[in-house]
């Protein structure tokens, strides 16, 4: 490169690292804003299924006396909420309020012979005091679904015939018992209706009296049973009819989080709702009777103080147990588990200490700051600087072209997919940051061992300079951090209905593009020089074990990113250890791997060569501090204490390290003068 050129890209370097300063304080009153957001709404709804208390309940010798003493133990245990399904005969059976019988039955009970031609469904109403609520949803109900419905009588008790078999009759979906919701606010309870997108066609002025009706027992959200949203199945005029009914009523939406596929139409629903939404958190009825109580309750905790979540959902069934020899439920692990007992603090006792309260979940009520658009301009500004300094790294002739084009080509795709831009923009200067920041690191440090000569460096000076580097790298690479936050600053982020795309690439590209430059870059000779004279190397037998490790640790390394990471039993343990002894949970592989590895290599590595192999290591914690601030649904302020934490803590483990070798190293250097 020309010396004209050289001395012109430090220049222009120089004014770009001013302007992702611009870009930083920028950034923070719109993260300023995120904290106001996230402070919103702290009410918690602790919902159990009503649909499968009654069906545990229809286990029991007094179904209808079983169902009562339990409401009340799960509403002093904690339990503010109650989840009703659409209706069916099934649950209505259940609930006491109708009997139910097939065309043989019904002429076994009227003692004459069956008609072979009949496969009628018969239903009888056993609570006359519900029959006038219930008579008029059975009856819409079935003509909706093309069935016939016809009068019927019993002994003085009526019913009625619907031409539908009985096993399709027992399952076909109606208006959420009234009668049974009712009750249940008598009770205390908040009601959160679930409704499906299984009536066909939708009828608009039925679905604006069930709304009307949940308005008037103060729903404030439903939750969606099923694939998609109510409406869906109607295209887009249908989602947004039954959006425009919502806003009528004043009743948001419950989205629901680790579904393998999220519910059609959700997104789309939430937006026309202007984001009258909360998140969800389900506990399915397979895992609440296997998973232990200490996990679950840790579970249900980490759900709302670490995700945002404020509807936690509990579901229960019924299972023969072989080995006990009866049938059991796990309605005592739920009440144990939010309640407490004895020296066990319950969740909800738990989650009263982090502020949150039982209550209706109410949305985030989003904050912004003052000429928001302007900083999140001024922001993305940044992050092109930012991106173009650290390609202007590996490439420093095209670091002019390179902000240039990054900043028209932004505008550009602004205008054609603005999302996408910044969901790109976020992700290049995820990965830029930390690559940027051990980068200059590593030429640091180069240019210190070189400066130093044949005299090495002493052991109290590479200390202290270990300690200003650290710091040094990790607050560059933090810089990262509020250009990301205020250009995805969106209550859909928070909502999980969008999110940072290429987790994956984060973990990758940092560490790869770091080692190729320890690789390629420096040593006195081009980059072309040195991948010649690395592949000119001979290939022995260790270098192919070495390989096959790293490749091992490489894969490992990768499952465990992102949201669907295996994790293993005892992991979990030692997570729950860290959660209870500080309250937030620093990244394993922040506090215990990488920070303790970076700090005892950048020591190292003012004496040794090789040592620049822990810096590649160690760059694993750079990417992790930004990668913790991408989990949008995560509250801010405890993503910045869980990044303190994991570097206080892998700070003095490093410190421990570093301890260690110098005393194994001067152990080995007595027994070496001793030798001679």
């Amino acid at each position: 490169m020309p010396e004209w050129l050289n001395k012109w890209n430090t220049r222009l370097a120089r004014w770009l690292w001013w302007v992702v300063l611009v870009g930083i304080v920028a950034s923070l009153p719109v993260m300023y804003a995120r904290v106001q957001t996230e402070s919103s709404a702290n009410q918690v709804a602790i919902a159990m299924d009503y649909r499968d208390l009654l069906q545990v309940g229809a286990s029991q010798t007094n179904p209808q006396a079983f169902v009562q003493e339990q409401l009340k133990r799960l509403k002093d245990a904690g339990v503010n909420s109650m989840i009703v399904f659409e209706g069916t005969l099934e649950e209505l059976a259940w609930a006491g309020e109708v009997a139910v019988y097939n065309a043989s039955q019904a002429a076994l009970l009227e003692q004459r012979v069956a008609d072979p031609g009949d496969n009628r469904t018969y239903v009888l109403f056993t609570n006359p005091e519900h029959e006038k609520q219930l008579r008029p949803v059975i009856d819409w109900a079935f003509r909706n679904h093309g069935a016939d419905v016809t009068d019927w009588s019993f002994k003085g008790r009526s019913g009625v015939i619907l031409g539908l078999g009985y096993d399709d009759a027992m399952i076909r979906p109606m208006q959420p018992n009234p009668a049974a919701m009712q009750e249940l606010k008598e009770q205390g309870f908040l009601i959160i209706p679930r409704l499906s997108d299984r009536f066909d066609p939708l009828d608009t002025v039925e679905l604006d009296k069930w709304l009307r009706s949940f308005q008037e027992l103060g729903v404030k959200q439903i939750v969606f049973d099923g694939e998609a949203v109510t409406g869906f199945e109607e295209g887009p005029q249908g989602v947004a009819a039954f959006a425009q009914l919502l806003n009528k009523h004043n009743i948001g939406i419950g989205i629901f989080e680790n579904l393998k596929v999220p519910q059609k139409g959700i997104d789309r629903l939430a937006n026309l709702l202007d984001y009258n939404a909360v998140r969800a958190h389900p506990v399915g009825d397979a895992e609440i009777m296997t998973i232990r109580k200490e996990q679950l309750a840790d579970r249900l905790v980490l759900a709302v103080k670490d995700r945002n979540i404020r509807i936690l959902y509990l579901n229960a069934m019924t299972v023969r147990d072989v080995s006990k020899g009866q049938v059991v439920h796990p309605l005592d692990t739920i009440v144990y588990v939010l309640q407490g007992e004895g020296d066990t603090r319950g969740v909800t006792a738990e989650l009263a200490d982090f502020g949150f309260t039982p209550g209706a979940p109410q949305a985030f009520q989003p904050h912004h700051a003052p000429y928001e658009l302007l900083l999140r301009g001024l922001t993305a500004l940044g992050a092109i600087a930012l991106i173009a300094l650290a390609f202007g790294l590996f490439v420093p002739s095209l670091l002019a072209p390179a902000f240039v084009l990054g900043a028209i080509g932004g505008a550009g795709l602004y205008v054609l997919n603005s999302t996408l831009m910044i969901q790109m923009l976020a992700l290049l200067a995820a990965i830029a940051a930390p690559t940027a920041s051990v980068v200059l690191l590593i030429k640091r440090l180069r240019e210190l061992r070189e400066g130093a000569g044949d005299q090495p460096i002493s052991a109290s000076k590479r200390l202290g300079g270990a300690v200003i580097l650290f710091i040094r790298t990790t607050v560059l690479s933090l810089a990262a951090i509020p250009l990301v936050v205020a250009l995805l600053n969106h209550i859909s982020y928070s909502l999980v209905l969008q999110q940072f795309r290429g987790v994956s690439l984060l973990h990758a590209a940092p560490i790869g593009l770091v080692a190729l430059y320890v690789f390629l870059y420096g040593s006195g000779n081009t980059v072309v020089g040195n991948a010649r004279r690395i592949l000119a190397m001979p290939l022995t037998v260790l270098w192919i074990v070495a390989l096959g490790v790293l490749g091992a640790a490489g894969m490992y390394y990768m499952t465990r990113t992102g949201n669907a990471g295996s994790v293993s039993g005892l992991e979990l343990k030692f997570r729950a250890l860290l959660e209870n002894t500080f309250g937030v949970r620093p990244r394993t592989k922040e506090a215990f791997l990488g920070h303790p590895l970076f700090l005892a290599g950048i020591f190292l590595a003012l004496r040794y060569r090789w040592a620049m192999v822990l810096l590649i290591a160690g760059t694993i914690a750079q990417l992790s501090m930004v990668d913790t601030f991408a989990h949008i649904h995560t509250p801010l302020v405890l993503s910045i204490i869980r990044v303190l934490l994991g570097l206080g803590i892998g700070a003095l483990i490093g410190l421990g390290i570093i301890a260690v070798w110098q005393i194994g190293e001067g152990v080995r250097n007595r027994w070496v003068r001793r030798q001679v």
